[in-house]
This record gives C-alpha cells, sequence and structure tokens, in this order.
C-alpha cells in the first residue's frame, strides 16, 4: 500500500488566513521552524488507482503538486474514490471541485450523506449526467471492499465508530448521531498491510484503541496539544473537548494513552495553527520524536 498525505492541517490550514498567532506569524515572516501546510487529506493505492480519504478545500492545490494524480488524457483521473470520516467542511468542501464532467464514487455513513446533501443546493453541480456522483454507504463494525470508478482498488475499509460531533454547520439541524464521525482501517487485499486512519478523535474508546494497536501504519488526531490551547491564546471560548478533539499531551493525552502502540510508523496529522507540533525545535516535537511518532507534511509518503 502507498500512501501520500496530500494535506496535513486542521481546517483552515497554516498559517490560517484570518490568524496571527506566534505560529501563523511566525511561519509567514520566517521567524520559526515551521512549513506551510494544506488542510488534511491522504491519498492512498494498492495498484488499481488512487482513493482519496476526505477531500480538503486544498484539493486542487493537493492534486497538483503530485504527479501521480494528473490526468493522463483529456478527461482523466487516477483518482477512482472518495472516503469520508465526517462531514466536516475541512474533509468534504474538496469534492465540489471535483464536479467538472466527471464520475465521482464517494463512501460515507447515511448520516454523513444526509448533512452534505439534504437541501444542499451546491450538490445539484453533480447532476450534470446521469450517475455522475455515486454513493455507497458505510456502515460502522463492517468491512467493506473500496470499488471505485473502474471497478475494485484492492483496498478494504473497516469503519470504526469514534467519538466526535456534528460539523458546525448541522449542530442545530439534525441531532448528534453515532455516523458523525469515524474512523478507518484501510487494508491492502494483496499484502494485508493496514493503515489507521482516525484524524477526528475525542476519547480513545476500546473500539479505538483495538484499530490503532494492530495496524502498520497510525495517522491520529493530532489536532491541539493541549486541553486550553486556544482559550489560553485568547483566539476562542472553547476548549479541545468542547471541539471534540482529543489533545496529544497531558497524562490523558493520546501521546501517554497510544504509548503501547506498536505500528511501524505513528504519526500525527491535522495539526491545528496553534499547535506547538508545527514548530520543527519545540520542546513537544522533541518529546513525540522520543516516543517514536512523526509530525505529518504535505507530501509525506510511506509504503507499508
Amino acid at each position: 500500500m502507498r500512501i501520500r498525505v496530500l494535506g496535513s492541517a486542521a481546517g483552515g490550514g497554516f498559517p490560517q488566513w484570518n490568524c496571527g498567532c506566534r505560529n501563523c506569524k511566525g511561519v509567514r515572516e520566517g521567524t520559526i521552524r515551521a512549513t506551510s501546510r494544506t488542510q488534511e487529506s491522504i491519498a492512498v493505492s494498492a495498484g488499481h488507482g488512487w482513493v482519496l480519504l476526505n477531500a480538503s478545500p486544498d484539493i486542487r492545490q493537493q492534486l497538483a503538486a503530485y504527479p501521480e494524480l494528473h490526468p493522463r488524457a483529456a478527461r482523466d483521473t487516477p483518482i477512482v474514490a472518495v472516503v469520508l470520516t465526517n462531514g466536516d467542511l475541512d474533509h468534504c468542501l474538496g469534492l465540489l471541485s471535483l464536479r467538472e464532467w466527471q464520475p465521482v464514487v464517494v463512501y460515507a455513513t447515511g448520516h454523513v450523506r444526509r448533512g452534505l446533501t439534504e437541501e444542499n443546493a451546491f450538490f445539484r453541480t453533480f447532476e450534470r449526467f446521469p450517475g455522475q456522483l455515486e454513493w455507497r454507504r458505510l456502515v460502522t463494525g463492517r468491512t467493506t471492499a473500496i470499488e471505485g470508478t473502474h471497478g475494485r482498488t484492492g483496498l478494504t475499509v473497516e469503519t470504526v465508530a469514534v467519538a466526535g460531533k456534528p460539523p458546525i454547520h448541522l449542530e442545530r439541524r439534525f441531532p448528534p448521531n453515532d455516523d458523525d464521525n469515524v474512523g478507518l482501517r484501510v487494508r491492502d487485499e494483496a499484502t494485508g498491510a493496514v493503515l489507521a486512519y482516525f484524524p477526528s478523535v475525542a476519547t480513545i474508546t476500546t473500539d479505538v484503541r483495538r484499530a490503532v494497536g494492530h495496524a502498520d501504519c497510525v495517522c491520529f488526531d493530532g489536532t491541539f496539544w493541549s486541553e486550553d490551547e486556544l482559550t489560553a491564546a485568547g483566539l476562542a471560548a472553547k476548549c479541545a473537548a468542547a471541539m471534540a478533539h482529543l489533545p496529544v499531551g497531558g497524562a490523558n493525552g493520546s501521546l501517554a494513552t497510544l504509548a503501547d502502540v506498536a505500528a511501524r510508523h505513528r504519526v500525527y496529522i491535522h495539526l491545528n495553527n496553534t499547535q506547538p507540533l508545527l514548530r520543527e525545535d519545540s520542546p513537544e516535537r522533541a518529546m513525540v520524536a522520543e516516543h517514536g511518532w512523526t509530525v505529518a507534511a504535505d507530501g509525506m509518503e510511506l509504503t507499508l
């Protein structure tokens, strides 16, 4: 299985357009050791086309940066399917950039699909020809063979329920649902290699621990380092828990809780612009490295 990190930042990217925090100001001015990042998305392949895990608003820029995802004919794409973990805008707005007379196969839970399509006029842009947008349902607790526009991809996905919340734009429209947020165990049918992809995690449950415990690569929620990261910086009134993200640091954070994970590749992804892990010389960056974790960057490539 081949993995390409297309984008590694949380919503807004890094630097965020309207943020003057230490990190964003520093990377703009070149006064900190950090690299700009686009919003989080991953491409995976078992040799039969590429499958996108989430489709960020930066998708055009991300596809342009990777020649293997360039068209091979007048109207063509190596992307054969898209799998969504939730309905957050930073995970699905990129779908609307894939509308130009191109068939698209999208896997999502029923609740995520409903939130995206019900009374949403924007998705009518996928009605240019019959069957342009084909939805296929992910069911938590089940394994699904991913079939794209040209048949089997050689990948299966086990959908794992993950504690989360509805997207902000749906918080008052639909009640919370177990299908709002999921993680994925992506398996290469030929080699048996497994990627555990969990970019948004509020709590590490038994199911989440099992899913990451027997994987070759774990890409895990690295949104915040601390519970009060935003409030301490005066940037927001919400703590990490209120935004459904488990911090990396602290006695109950993911770094400590997942200390026994033995995956060969352990990667923090979906980094908020305030995250000290973005600074390459930060004590937090050194700490995760000591525990065998790396920090995702745009363009990172892994082979399992």
